[in-house]
Parts: structure tokens; sequence; C-alpha cells
């Protein structure tokens, strides 16, 4: 019988991200409108399409061997998941996501304490309870089914949002009073599939070129060539992940120089490295970076 892993990908928002980032990592993934079951171009991977929300609880139980979540979800459903990754993107950028406290800007709620006896919506229910009992706080709270914002304060006196940037918080005049908890893009295993070693190895090799491919985001690669008596020079002014890579050309008192470096940096470092000597500059795209 041939050896597959079933792998959960996230429904909604995290659903474009990560399968950016797979193709990115190597794999050829198609989706159609009409199907919860994607196809990928590996044989010994199924795919299926759920809910962020719904993924730790099938990962947990071994309906699927694998699945990319956010750790606010493993939280949630208190899920006995091996976390095998983290994976540092979200739906807008590559930074966490928080889950936030907010209440409409006039109000008279500075703090959590002053929740008590009052009412929050939010989809985040469980970790919210948790968040006030810790704060010995009793409050009512409520599973919001979206437009959680727009709840406030008509039928409800604070929320618990998800934000990246904090904009559609801001657009709808509210507040945030404190961070119930970060959460990052996980890639999680069943307990049971991780024990076997060649879901182990496979589950692995996931997580390594997804890595890879998140490493490569912000970094581009550079080469140039350098005469030796400017060379000295032209080091100093290069950067690097790990020293760069030097190499005789066939051309006497010739040198290549190859760096990986971030984009953000590349505007300047061109013309730095043009001042000192450096000629054939080529700045190319990564895929992938693995250490």
């Amino acid at each position: 019988m041939e050896k597959k892993i079933k792998l959960g990908l996230p429904k909604g928002s995290l659903q474009d991200a990560t399968l950016s980032m797979l193709k990115k990592a190597g794999f050829n993934i198609s989706v159609s409108s009409r199907s919860y079951f994607p196809t990928i171009d590996d044989p010994e991977i199924e795919t299926v399409l759920l809910r962020a929300q719904e993924l730790p609880r099938y990962v947990e139980n071994g309906v699927l061997d694998c699945g990319i979540t956010g750790a606010d979800w493993i939280l949630e459903n208190n899920a006995k998941v091996t976390v095998v990754t983290e994976l540092m993107y979200a739906k807008q950028s590559m930074s966490p996501v928080r889950w936030v406290l907010a209440v409409p800007a006039n109000s008279n709620i500075k703090t959590v304490k002053n929740l008590q006896g009052k009412r929050i919506a939010t989809e985040l229910v469980n970790v919210t309870k948790r968040y006030l009992k810790r704060n010995n706080v009793k409050a009512a709270v409520e599973f919001s089914w979206g437009a959680t914002e727009a709840k406030v304060p008509q039928l409800v006196d604070a929320i618990v949002e998800l934000t990246e940037t904090g904009s559609s918080l801001r657009a709808h005049n509210l507040q945030i009073i404190d961070t119930i908890c970060k959460s990052t893009t996980q890639l999680i295993a069943n307990r049971a599939s991780w024990k076997d070693a060649w879901k182990k190895d496979k589950i692995g090799h996931i997580a390594l070129l997804l890595k890879g491919a998140i490493n490569a985001e912000d970094k581009v690669g550079l080469k140039l060539n350098a005469h030796e008596s400017r060379l000295e020079e032209i080091l100093s002014i290069l950067p690097s992940m790990r020293n760069p890579t030097v190499s005789h050309l066939s051309r006497k008192g010739w040198y290549a120089i190859e760096i990986v470096t971030e984009e953000r940096m590349v505007r300047e470092l061109i013309q730095k490295l043009k001042k000192a000597g450096a000629e054939g500059i080529i700045e190319y795209n990564l895929t992938k970076v693995i250490p």
C-alpha cells in the first residue's frame, strides 16, 4: 500500500498566504471552488481544506496526520498535538497576530477589571474565559459569528478580536485596552503520527521546505565582480548571513563575490558597492533559504 499523510490546510483568512508559501516551498496545489480536497503534486500527501479553528481538533483525534493552523486555535481547542515548527507568516504580514480586548473609544471601561458583570463578544471564547479567570473578573462571554466590531456598544460592552495592524478596530472607533494573546501560524502533527518514523520524516521534510520559503521572503541574492585591489574595501561593505562567497575569476586579479542579504538593504548597498569599484552587480530573487 502506498504511504501517504493527510495534511489539513486552513480555509479562510490564512488560505491564500498558506497556498502561496507552499508553492514557494515547492508544492503546487490546485484548489477548486467546489471542492474541499485540493490536488497536490506530491503523491505522498493528501490535502483537505478546513477552517483553522477546527484543524487542531482533527489533528488531535487522528483524522489528519498534520495541519497548518494558528497557535490561537490550538489554545482555544486545548488540543493535545505536537507543534512541529512555527511558521512566521499571517494574512497580511510576516509578524505574529494579536487577540486584543477592545472597547469604544469613549467607553468608561479602561482595564479588564472594569468588565465585571459586562458582556464580551468573541470567536475565541475559551481563551477569553481563561483570561478573565486569571484576572478574577466575572463577565458574560458570548460567541460571535462575525462582524464582531459592529456589536459594541449596542449589543456588548467589549470585544476580543484578532488584529494584525489595528486598522479595522480604529476604523470602528475602538481602542485596545489589553492583549489577550499573540499567535503565529504553526505546523502541527498528530502525536501518534509523529511517532511513526516514515510520517515524521515526511512531515519534517514539509516543515524544512516551508521554513526555507519563509526565510527567503525578505531576502535576495547579490553577485558582483571585484578587482583584487578593491576586494577588502568591498568585503567591508557587504552584510551577509554568513561570510560572503569569494572565488577566483578566469580573468587574472579578479574575484566573483556572492551574498544573501535583506532586500530592504539593497537599494543603498548597490550604490556603495559601485562607488567602491564593484562591477557586474546582479540582484536575484530567492525561493528558499535553508540555514
